[in-house]
């Protein structure tokens, strides 16, 4: 049995927002403060329907400009929802959070995996959390916190610097007892990223991949769905973006990529049996030419 978010598999991350405000899909299950746990546990039964191996489940928005919540928030919002999860799901839940005593109380309720797209920046004891669950962490890259990081960010390379600074995440979580095997990187598309960073990201995954150090061989997940990228190319607002959201997680396959986190998990599934099979058959071609 392939692990969970591997390099023998292609993996599937459904997203779950159980927030007012999220770019995408902000509103969805939360009402007057409250989330409608019913309607979100029907959301995730299609998702495992469609082909999730993961459901990532988010009490706080991370997107561009956006304002810290409250810990006891964010619990709220996610625990209750993470236990019946657990009851009803065959497959793994994730709780997207930067704080630790967050991760605590999900893990807690039945969570196995850690996303933090800070990369353990914002708050490096939520390391010692995942250590002591033996829970799976994914470490995001970003610079700045969601309010700061879009404010002209730069890059003299992307992929040296990405990696450089994964890299250093992964070492906080190490120093602090999280096991090498349990880590997954996900270069942080949309986080503090230009136009032209992201593209590049998406686009060498594999050459990003040969970059790292303390982080060679581990996993990979990429997150374009419906970002705001994807409307500078395209110019399609976010309730429009899905199918260049289909077509850029098919390419970060294609590219290198072990997972992708998306919206739609049936679409995604679909972008990732497409990127996989066309990967395969370059490799098949590579490999015949070095015999020639």
């Amino acid at each position: 049995m392939p692990t969970l978010l591997s390099v023998d598999q292609v993996s599937i991350v459904g997203i779950l927002n159980a927030t007012p405000d999220s770019f995408s899909d902000g509103g969805r299950f939360v009402f007057e403060g409250s989330v409608d746990i019913e309607r979100a546990l029907a959301l995730a039964k299609q998702m495992e329907r469609d082909g999730a191996n993961l459901i990532d489940v988010g009490g706080e928005s991370t997107r561009p400009g956006a304002i810290e919540v409250a810990v006891e928030t964010e619990i709220a919002r996610t625990v209750p929802l993470i236990k019946r999860l657990v009851e009803v799901a065959s497959i793994p839940i994730s709780i997207d959070t930067r704080k630790s005593h967050v991760a605590q109380a999900a893990l807690a309720a039945g969570a196995k995996v850690v996303n933090d797209v800070s990369g353990l920046r914002f708050d490096p004891e939520l390391a010692h959390v995942v250590a002591r669950a033996g829970a799976m962490l994914i470490l995001g890259h970003t610079r700045g916190t969601p309010e700061t990081m879009q404010q002209r960010p730069h890059y003299e390379n992307v992929l040296d610097e990405v990696a450089e600074e994964l890299d250093e995440s992964i070492e906080i979580a190490l120093r602090a007892g999280v096991a090498r095997e349990r880590l997954i990187l996900d270069p942080g598309i949309g986080f503090g990223k230009r136009l032209e960073d992201n593209l590049a990201l998406i686009a060498n995954v594999r050459s990003l991949k040969k970059r790292f150090k303390i982080g060679a061989g581990r996993p990979i997940l990429i997150g374009p769905s419906r970002k705001s990228f994807l409307g500078e190319v395209t110019g399609d607002p976010v309730e429009a973006r899905e199918l260049a959201s289909v077509a850029a997680a098919a390419i970060a396959i294609f590219a290198g990529a072990d997972a992708i986190r998306v919206h739609d998990v049936g679409a995604g599934r679909r972008a990732a049996q497409m990127g996989q099979a066309l990967r395969e058959a370059k490799q098949t071609e590579a490999n015949s030419a070095k015999k020639d």
